[in-house]
């Protein structure tokens, strides 16, 4: 089940994804695992900690399909990324067209590359992470990722600006339309 994880791999990822989540980025966690496994993939996210910090808050994405058909596609078939790509393409569809909410992608796997570049992704954007705990950008393996990474990331992901959108900002979008009033 999750145990696969390499823990290496999310201590690497929770420091990178606290950078991000400094930097103004959101994240999104996406696992085709399940609606049957969504309690224990979630109990698993929340209760991943270093030095007392968990990883930070996001949406967690699982297959709605049953336990046989997750199985049978992930393990049987070995095609996760099929529903990973229509997710996402699901998600990005919910913004203008001209705006691709997907900045990058972590994954360990290379089904995970296939669907991240699907969704417009750039590919030096990609970051696979394989069971030794290498990260792979397009299929280029760098051992010294986890130090070198680190050190890039601020440059990778700039603190984003906070200007919105009008449209899209969250008061336009959850205000409710002034009532009517009848004279």
């Amino acid at each position: 089940m999750l145990s696969t994880i390499n823990i290496i791999n999310v201590f690497f990822i929770y420091q990178i994804s606290c950078i991000l989540q400094e930097n103004d980025y959101e994240l999104l966690f996406l696992s085709a695992r399940s609606i049957s496994q969504a309690y224990h993939t979630r109990q698993f996210l929340i209760n991943l900690k270093q030095n007392g910090k968990a990883l930070p808050d996001g949406p967690i994405v699982i297959s709605p399909d049953g336990l046989l058909p997750s199985l049978f596609r992930e393990v049987i078939r070995r095609a996760p990324h099929e529903f990973k790509i229509a997710c996402l393409e699901d998600i990005k569809a919910l913004f203008p067209s001209d705006c691709n909410p997907f900045y990058a992608g972590f994954g360990n796997r290379d089904t995970d590359e296939i669907s991240y570049l699907k969704v417009g992704i750039p590919k030096g954007k990609i970051f696979i992470i394989n069971p030794k705990g290498e990260v792979a950008v397009h299929r280029c393996v760098d051992t010294k990722s986890y130090t070198s990474l680190h050190a890039l990331v601020h440059g990778m992901f700039p603190i984003r600006p906070s200007s919105e959108q009008e449209d899209f900002n969250s008061w336009n979008y959850w205000k409710l339309p002034p009532p009517e009033i009848k004279l």
